[in-house]
């Protein structure tokens, strides 16, 4: 076993930043005390190499979690094996502590060809489409022989023909799979302000958004999830963006003590990943999150 000596084994639960190519160096150098690092896996593959020295150097010293963005787990042509082989071979190398990919679709035929969007597709809250959504992350579990975690989306669309809430469809998503949920705060904020933002002004409720919010995290059961994300967002006219290009505001910063409160110690990560500050201002917002942890013998919600 690895030994990590700037990692906070007594903290109440694990608190990580996602690490990005800006601060390689600072933190090697530094060492600052955090639980665990987040990475994103498609940069990492390949044997050998610059990017994965590095990420060595950081796993001598931290443990490690892989974020992926590519693996497309809705796709109804399935997972692509090359991106699955490159997975498993980094996990292999890495031994991380969580593996974690989106609720999302990407890839489709187009004229006999298998297309990728490069981009987080929102999915229909269907039977059909969560029972692709099981076939894809099992045999992803299979292959890396671990429980996966599945982070639900901020999504600017929704399926007309959809008939199961978001909840009831990752709920039975980990039920069926024996995978986890990576619940991302932010997210679920993004995609309540967007719905208040889409009705007129006048129709518009004070504080609705986090009342939908709160009602999003309760309709989950506390011992599917398995990680917290909280990033920053922005506003554009009547449109909220999840560009993780700011601090935590403070309404996201509400809801995360309310999952603490449903969910209880479970892993969080602090995500910055545009408009990159100084590595400082990332590891202030992770000491606040570790700040609002309950403590050990806390209870979780009913």
């Amino acid at each position: 076993m690895v030994a990590h000596p700037h990692s906070l084994t007594n903290a109440a639960s694990p608190v990580g930043i996602g690490w990005r190519h800006a601060h390689y160096a600072e933190l090697l150098a530094d060492r600052p005390a955090l639980d665990f690092l987040e990475v994103h896996s498609e940069n990492f593959f390949g044997a050998g190499g610059a990017a994965q020295a590095v990420l060595l150097q950081a796993r001598a010293h931290y443990p490690v979690s892989l974020h992926g963005v590519g693996l497309a787990l809705g796709s109804a042509m399935g997972v692509d094996a090359w991106h699955l082989d490159q997975l498993a071979a980094l996990v292999d190398r890495v031994e991380p502590v969580r593996v974690s990919d989106h609720a999302c679709f990407a890839r489709a035929e187009r004229a006999g060809q298998a297309v990728h969007a490069a981009d987080l597709l929102p999915l229909p809250f269907r039977q059909d489409a969560l029972d692709v959504l099981c076939a894809n992350v099992q045999r992803v579990q299979d292959r890396l022989r671990r429980p996966l975690l599945v982070e639900n989306l901020s999504a600017y669309l929704q399926w007309a023909d959809s008939d199961l809430e978001e909840t009831d469809f990752l709920a039975t998503l980990a039920q069926r799979t024996g995978c986890q949920l990576l619940v991302d705060v932010n997210n679920i904020y993004v995609n309540a302000l967007n719905d208040a933002l889409a009705l007129p002004a006048e129709q518009r409720v004070a504080g609705q958004p986090l009342t939908q919010c709160r009602a999003w995290l309760d309709r989950l059961p506390p011992g599917v999830v398995g990680e917290l994300h909280l990033a920053g967002h922005c506003r554009m006219d009547d449109i909220a963006i999840d560009d993780h290009g700011s601090e935590v505001c403070a309404e996201v910063w509400q809801l995360y003590r309310h999952a603490l409160a449903r969910f209880g110690a479970v892993p969080t990560l602090v995500e910055w990943d545009t408009n990159l500050p100084p590595l400082a201002v990332l590891l202030a917002e992770a000491a606040q999150a570790r700040a609002l942890q309950p403590s050990p013998m806390a209870a979780v919600a009913p």
